[in-house]
C-alpha cells in the first residue's frame, strides 16, 4: 500500500432541532466536498446518547437528520449516508480505541469539562469516552479529511493522536501484514494502518453564534426559539427572527476591524457572508455605513432565498419515511462493509482470533 485514498467523513447528532449554524458550519460544507471527494456522511445516534440517555423520538430525530442532508444537496447514492447504529463495528473499534488512548488525554477535553461541569464524578463513562467513539467513525474508513467546527478540532487532534499511537505501536505487525503506508513521526519512519486525518475549517461563517446573545454560540439547546434559525422555519418565521436579532446602535462599519468587539454585529455579518459565499470584507465593502434598518432586511431576504427552499424540500423529505428508510438502509449496508474489511485487518494487526 502506497498512500491512504482521499476520502471525506463526517456526522452530526440527531439532537434537536438543526439551526443555521449547523447549516453553514456543516451541512453547506458537506455539499461542497461532494463535488471534489469521495464521502461518507452519519447520523451519530449513538453519540446522542451521552447527551441524553432516554429519548422519545430518537428514530424520528435521526430520519429528521437525514432529510436535512438530503434537502440540503447530499446525494446518497454517490455518496454514502446512514446512521451510526447500523454499522456494529463503530462500537468495536470504539472499544479498542477506549485501550489505546489515555485517561489523561480524555480529562484534558474541554468540552467535557464544559458538559461534566462541577460534578464530573456523576458525569457518565460515555461522555469521558465520547472523543473515542468520534475517532472510531472517522478511522473505521480511514477517512482523511474531516470538515469540522470550531469546537470539534481538539477532539479531530485527540484522533489523531489515538491513530499515530496505534500505528506506532503496532508498526512491525503492520509491515508484517503488509496493510501500512510508510509514514514520518519525528525522525523515526512508521507503517501505519491509520491515517492522520487533516481537519477541513474554514468560511466566513463558521461558527455562527445567537441571535440574542453574540457572544455565545448558534444552539438548539438554548430556551429562546428567537435565538436561531432552524432549517424548518418558514419564509416568514426567518424574517422575523433576524428583524429581531439583538444588534447595537452604531451604523455597520467599512473594514472587518471595526467589527471588533462588536460581537452581534460580526456575527449578522459572517451570516450573510456565509449565505452569499462571499467574504466578511466583501459584505462590508457593500454595507459598511449603513444603519442595521438597512442591513437587516437584506439579510432576511437572503436568508430567506437560501433557506426557506431547503425548509420545504426538507418537510416534503420527512413525509416519506418509508424513502428516508430506504436510504439509511442503503448506505449502512455499504458503510458495513467498508467498516467490516478495515475491522478484519485491525484484528490481525492486534492479533484477534477471527479463523
Amino acid at each position: 500500500m502506497s498512500a491512504f485514498k482521499p476520502l471525506v467523513f463526517s456526522g452530526v447528532q440527531p439532537t434537536g432541532n438543526l439551526h443555521l449554524g449547523n447549516y453553514l458550519g456543516a451541512i453547506k460544507k458537506f455539499v461542497a466536498l461532494q463535488d471534489t471527494s469521495d464521502c461518507i456522511y452519519c447520523v451519530v445516534d449513538l453519540h446522542s446518547l451521552t447527551a441524553q440517555l432516554v429519548h422519545d423520538d430518537l428514530a424520528d430525530q435521526t430520519r429528521s437528520i437525514t432529510a436535512a442532508f438530503l434537502a440540503s444537496g447530499i446525494d446518497p447514492k454517490k455518496h454514502i449516508v446512514f446512521n451510526q447504529s447500523r454499522v456494529m463495528q463503530h462500537a468495536e473499534l470504539a472499544w479498542i480505541f477506549n485501550c489505546v488512548a489515555r485517561i489523561g488525554w480524555m480529562n484534558k477535553m474541554t468540552q467535557f469539562k464544559d458538559k461534566a461541569g462541577k460534578d464530573r464524578e456523576n458525569a457518565s463513562l460515555g461522555l469521558l469516552a465520547y472523543p473515542s467513539l468520534m475517532a472510531a467513525d472517522i478511522l473505521l474508513y480511514r477517512a482523511t479529511h474531516v470538515p469540522v467546527g470550531e469546537d470539534q478540532k481538539q477532539h479531530l487532534e485527540l484522533t489523531r493522536d489515538i491513530a499515530q499511537k496505534f500505528n506506532n505501536d503496532f508498526s512491525d505487525r503492520i509491515a508484517r501484514l503488509g496493510v501500512g503506508v510508510e509514514m514520518q513521526v519525528g525522525e523515526e519512519t512508521v507503517n501505519g494502518f491509520f491515517p492522520i486525518t487533516e481537519p477541513v475549517i474554514g468560511g466566513p461563517a463558521a461558527r455562527i453564534m445567537s441571535l440574542r446573545d453574540g457572544s455565545k454560540k448558534m444552539s438548539k439547546s438554548d430556551p429562546s426559539d428567537l435565538s436561531r434559525i432552524n432549517l424548518t422555519d418558514d419564509a416568514d418565521t426567518i424574517s422575523k427572527k433576524i428583524r429581531k436579532a439583538k444588534t447595537d446602535p452604531e451604523a455597520l462599519p467599512s473594514e472587518v476591524d471595526g467589527l471588533e468587539s462588536r460581537p452581534e454585529a460580526e456575527n449578522l455579518v459572517g451570516i450573510y457572508a456565509g449565505l452569499a459565499e462571499m467574504s466578511k470584507s466583501d459584505v462590508l465593502k457593500a454595507f459598511g455605513g449603513q444603519q442595521f434598518s438597512v442591513f437587516k432586511p437584506a439579510l432576511a431576504d437572503l436568508a430567506v432565498e437560501k433557506l426557506a427552499p431547503i425548509a420545504g424540500e426538507m418537510r416534503r423529505i420527512e413525509g416519506d419515511r418509508a424513502y428516508v428508510d430506504a436510504v439509511l438502509r442503503d448506505g449502512g449496508e455499504r458503510a458495513g462493509v467498508l467498516a467490516e474489511a478495515t475491522m478484519k485487518t485491525v484484528r490481525d494487526i492486534i492479533g484477534l482470533l477471527q479463523n
